[in-house]
This record gives structure tokens, sequence and C-alpha cells, in this order.
């Protein structure tokens, strides 16, 4: 074997398991061999067959080498199974994405704890390493340091990662503080119709930023020194909009007033991050944020991102489909009070612990237990609106709940052209769900689910609530293509089996 192609080959083997959190010793213990066999081999200094490749593969779970395309990951779902015991929370994958964005303005260490180790972050952090930004998994592989370089290298991004994450849209706060003009690939992410970044672009130009888009890119122009000389006023109360006047405010001179600004639990994140930056921000969790501005941020921080109010809404549904009683620990409360109020109306059986506080310190916690419960459908309509109402993001579970509650329930979707469609997906598994318009759905209930073999939804809260209804269908289902669910979810398949699912990942031979 060429000498190029055991250095390679080490690199790759390398990337895997600083992917994997592991060290050269942890890699070394599972193949029964010595750290510095590791080390000669990552660094190309020591022939290696293929069988001690797939070894490495199999460790790592990761395909170092594959003959032809290894396909995509399906599961296989035998349902009617009842779930019980407790399970954990994790950390918001929205806010670790905007953290990640925010890092960014850092020119110190930043230590981000308990990361939702997804899809989306992996997309992310490709990007960034391409960029000039080092990260690595530490704390054997629970949290994420960030080390971002004197400069950043845009001409070197990864095109093909950041088309594959919308989030790479809020590269444009921190990146117009270091660079006069760059270029930036396309927003991806969730096939959810035509979103505009229009919203970004308005307030985004009031610290100089503007912006052509050609031929696949974001061509940005900046113009130094340009501050906002009055309030800006977002046309749109939206997320990654508001993440993205807060982070160029951050590092703007004087103070910037953001009104209309959405107060969500992801913004409330990245505003507590900016403050242990060092960026003082008035009105967290109401739509006035003034933010004051320090010009050069260079320090050392280590942050705690809270717990994920839609995960929580996902176990939640899992249980109330599959008439199980589960105990769903650290429900960030004050993100899903609405939804908890309208569930009680529907007659939810449930139990709150005592409120505690999450990592963050900041953010208020609760353990929910939920039972089996006779749920009658809501007399008003489900429908989605800025914080504090309910989450946009929660609207589709209450599909998979309605269902299996008494009479007709009217879900109106408004925020996105196709998500609406989507949920129809349920009636291959036996789901009487009408689509009124794209953005409205009559769901009558209860169902009889039955199990059934069907694609993933590209949309990733639709395509989770398939696979709970998966999980209720008497018998074998399986979801294939489930990439859009690794988006958003660690591990969801292994930790629901570990309440009593049973799913099996499986790929293509």
């Amino acid at each position: 074997m060429a000498d190029d192609y055991l250095v390679r080959i080490g690199k790759l083997i390398r990337v895997a398991r600083q992917h994997r959190g592991w060290t050269q010793t942890q890699l070394a213990d599972a193949l029964a061999t010595s750290q510095s066999a590791v080390n000669r081999i990552e660094r190309g200094n020591q022939n290696i067959s293929l069988e001690m490749i797939a070894r490495i593969g199999e460790a790592l779970d990761s395909e170092i080498v594959s003959l032809g395309y290894a396909g995509p990951m399906h599961l296989r779902v035998v349902g009617g199974r009842r779930l019980s015991g407790a399970i954990d929370v994790k950390t918001s994958k929205n806010a670790c994405v905007a953290l990640l964005c925010a890092s960014l303005l850092n020119k110190g260490r930043t230590v981000l704890r308990k990361v939702a180790r997804i899809e989306e972050v992996y997309r992310l952090l490709e990007v960034l390493n391409s960029i000039g930004v080092r990260t690595r998994w530490i704390n054997e592989g629970k949290d994420l340091e960030i080390a971002p370089g004197a400069e950043v290298d845009m001409a070197a991004i990864d095109a093909s990662a950041a088309r594959r994450t919308r989030s790479i849209i809020m590269f444009l706060g921190p990146l117009l503080h270091r660079l006069d003009n760059f270029k930036l690939p396309y927003a991806g992410g969730c096939d959810l119709g035509t979103r505009t970044i229009e919203p970004h672009m308005i307030a985004l130009r009031r610290f100089g930023l503007d912006i052509t888009a050609t031929e696949g890119l974001y061509h940005a122009q900046v113009e130094r020194g340009a501050t906002p000389d009055r309030p800006i006023v977002l046309t749109e109360r939206g997320d990654t909009v508001t993440e993205n006047a807060l982070l160029a405010a951050a590092r703007s001179t004087g103070v910037t007033v953001i009104r209309n600004a959405s107060s969500n639990y992801m913004v409330q994140d990245l505003c507590f991050f900016l403050e242990a930056l060092g960026v003082r921000v008035d009105g967290v969790g109401t739509t006035t944020l003034t933010v004051h501005g320090v010009p050069d941020i260079d320090v050392d921080v280590d942050y705690s991102p809270s717990e994920d109010p839609v995960e929580a809404m996902s176990l939640l549904a899992a249980a109330v489909v599959t008439e199980s009683e589960l105990t769903i620990r650290r429900v960030p409360v004050e993100f899903m009070e609405i939804e908890l109020a309208v569930l009680e109306e529907m007659g939810l059986d449930h139990d709150r612990g005592a409120e505690y506080a999450a990592d963050n310190g900041r953010t208020r916690l609760v353990d929910l237990t939920v039972r089996p419960s006779k749920l009658e459908a809501p007399i008003d309509k489900i429908h989605p609106m800025p914080f504090p109402g309910l989450n946009i993001d929660n609207v589709p579970f209450f599909a998979a709940i309605a269902a299996v509650a008494q009479g007709q329930t009217l879900i109106h979707d408004w925020v996105y052209d196709n998500r609406a469609i989507y949920l129809t997906d349920l009636n291959r598994l036996g789901g009487r769900l009408q689509l009124l318009d794209p953005h409205r759905v009559l769901v009558e209930g209860p169902t009889r689910w039955r199990a059934a073999e069907m694609m993933c939804p590209p949309a990733l809260r639709p395509a989770v609530v398939v696979l709970l209804a998966m999980m209720a269908a008497e018998g074998t289902s399986v979801l294939r293509n489930v990439y859009v669910i690794n988006r958003g979810y660690e591990e969801l398949a292994e930790r629901l089996n570990s309440v009593g699912a049973q799913i099996e990942i499986f790929r293509d031979i």
C-alpha cells in the first residue's frame, strides 16, 4: 500500500476518533492494541490490513472505507409496545447551532456543555473546520471546545455541508465584523416550502451588510463603520432573524435596540451566552432587546445550553400515542406551558414535579410524568404563535395526539408552505387526516394504527410524528432514509428503545 494512502486512511481514522470524542488510548483499548500503534496508524506510519480497517470502523461506529455508496439509514419499528420508565430531554438543537455560530464572535476559547450530537451540529462543525476554526469533542465526547483562528478562510468553505443546513444563514451576523466581503452558500435544511431571507437582509443592512445572490451563493459586502442610528424593527418575529440581529449587534459599537424580537428558548439561550461573553442584553424574554455592543471579544467562556422543549414535546407525544406511562425529565416547562394547558383541556393525565434550574442557571425545568389518558378533541383549533404562544415546531405532534383523541381537531400550520401536507403521511398508517388547504389539516380520531413501509418525509418534525405513529401501530413498520430525523435528534431510536420501544437501525446491503 502506497505511503500516500496510509496517510489518508490515517487521517480518516483520526477524524472519526475525534468525532466520537475518543482518545488514542480509548481506541487502542477497543482494538486490544497499544496507544503507540494507534498513533502510528493515524500518522500513516504503519501498514494496515483491510481487517484492521474494518475493526477500527466498527469500534468507532464509522465507515472508514466503503465499497461504493453506503446507502441511507432506515428504521424498522415493531409497534404496539408500551413505554415505561424515565427518559431525559437532551440539550436544545436550535440553541446549540446558534451558539456555534455565535462562537465566531469570540477570539477566545469557547466550551459548550452537553452539545447535541446531531447531523445539524456536525454539518456546522464541518463548515467551521473548513474555514479555519478548530473544534474538538472533550470530556469523553460530552462537551465541545471551539477555538476560532486569527483569520477565517471563506474561500475554503465546505459548500456541501453548508448547503445542508439552514443554520448557515446565522454566519452573516458574526462574519460582518470580521470580513469586508465574503461568499456564503444558499441555506438548506428541511423542505418546508419557500422561506425568504429578506427579514435578515432588512435587519443586517443597518449594520452595513449588503447582499446580492447569484448562482447559489450570497455575495456579502460590508460597509465598515455602519451602525444603526435608530431601533431596528424586525419585519418578522422569527427566531433566526432575531439571532442574526443579536449576533450583528453584539460587536457593534454603542447600543442597538431590536424590536419585534423573538423571545423563544433558543434566542434566550443566545442572550445568556452573549452575556457570558461580556455583552449586556436588556429585555431578555421580551420582544424588545437592547444590546450594549462590545467591539472586541476575547474571553474564555464556558456555557451550558438548556434543554430542548421540542424534544420534550416529542417524548410526551410518544407516551400519548403509545398509551404509556412515562416520566420525561428535564422539561423546560416555561416553553411548553401553552402545550400543556391545551393537553389538560383535552384530558391528559399527568403530574409535574417541583421546578429546578437548568445548567445555564436561568431556564426553569420540571420532571413530567404522563399516564394513559382518554383524550377529547379540543374545541378550538391548534395553531402556533410566537413565544409565549404554542411553539411552531410543536404543532406537528398535535396531529398524532389528535389522531388518538375522540372527535375532530383542526390544525392550522400557517407558518410553512408544505409542512401540513406532510402530516397526511399519517393516513398511510391508518390515520384519518383531511388536507383542507396547504396550511390546514382536519384530524379525525380515535385511530386504529396499522403498520406500513414508507419513505421519511423531508421535514424534521413530521418525520418524527410518522415514527411515533409506527411505534403505536401493531406489527412491523419500516421508515426509510431517516437522515432528516438525525438532523435534530441524538440517538432517538436508541433512547426510545431504552424505555421499551423496539426500533432497529439498518442500511441496505
